[in-house]
């Protein structure tokens, strides 16, 4: 029997053997033995309660900080569509889909007056991979501005859940894998749009000066190690511009891996594997992944 006799029937899309490299930003991958997107919250919820809990399930966003190994990835790969982007705002308060971009939350928040959001136009990826990753920069995070979200768990129920539920800390956060994150409530505080509009102007700018953002990339490599910057310490130690096979640490921001020429997966985290090995015996530092690798080896 194959995997998708074995799944329930769907509103969504359901296909076998979806080739993932198109969906991340490092374009590198393998296939999904299964590819879901579902039609809606409830058509997500069904296929969850009725799917077996021995078949494995991964949640994919836009994949903006995440490498999909070459061997591609066990059982059902879920990644949330248009139905999960809505943003809404009532007064202070924006909720947002999973599936929403961060910078168009950042803009619906400038839009309405809502100031804290802004950091956001930052952040690349959507609104379920920053509630994953507590993700932020420049000295704001997602912890700063959460009020509440909605999850799915593997057994199709709703959970509503408040930022102590998150257990946040730098760049983590200590909830199940098994959650799929639907949407989020932010709250922030009253600032003329133009104001906020500015702030969002000079992160974008920021960005765009110090990221290689027009490059195959995958957002920052590494977290901070506690007192360091990943990047002072991998430039350091003689890595920035390092190459393995088509990957290379960018010659911008030698914190971010760039797809420099028909990367491998295997090229990327092997170059990872590298520089961590270099700072660790120059150093004596041990840099931890930012970016998640998931799926099997070829």
């Amino acid at each position: 029997m194959s995997l998708l006799d074995r799944l329930p029937e769907v509103r969504g899309s359901l296909k076998a053997d979806v080739s993932l490299a198109p969906y991340t930003w490092l374009r590198v991958g393998g296939a999904a033995d299964a590819f879901f997107i579902p039609k809606d919250e409830a058509d997500l919820a069904l296929f969850l309660s009725s799917t077996d809990p021995e078949i494995p399930v991964t949640i994919l966003g836009v994949a903006s900080n995440t490498l999909v190994r070459d061997g591609g990835i066990e059982g059902v790969v879920i990644r949330l569509g248009p139905a999960f982007g809505s943003i809404e705002t009532d007064g202070l308060t924006l909720t947002a889909g999973a599936a929403a971009l961060d910078a168009r939350v950042a803009k619906a928040a400038a839009d309405a007056g809502i100031a804290g959001l802004e950091f956001y136009a930052g952040v690349p990826g959507t609104i379920g991979g920053a509630l994953r990753m507590n993700a932020g920069c420049y000295g704001s995070e997602t912890q700063d501005v959460l009020k509440e979200l909605v999850a799915i768990d593997r057994r199709g129920r709703r959970i509503v859940m408040s930022i102590e539920d998150m257990g946040y800390s730098y760049r983590h956060s200590a909830v199940s894998d098994d959650l799929i994150f639907v949407s989020a409530t932010f709250v922030g505080k009253p600032d003329a749009p133009d104001a906020i509009r500015a702030r969002m102007d000079a992160i974008t700018t920021r960005r765009e000066e110090s990221q290689p953002i027009r490059s195959k990339t995958g957002g920052s490599t590494f977290k901070n190690p506690d007192g360091y910057s990943a990047w002072k310490v991998i430039d350091a130690a003689g890595m920035r511009g390092h190459r393995v096979g088509g990957a290379q640490m960018s010659e911008q921001h030698c914190n971010f891996m760039i797809n420099a020429d028909n990367a491998t997966a295997a090229d990327l985290e092997g170059l990872g594997e590298a520089v961590r090995a270099k700072v660790l015996a120059t150093q004596g530092i041990s840099l931890d992944w930012e970016v998640r690798r998931i799926g099997r080896a070829e």
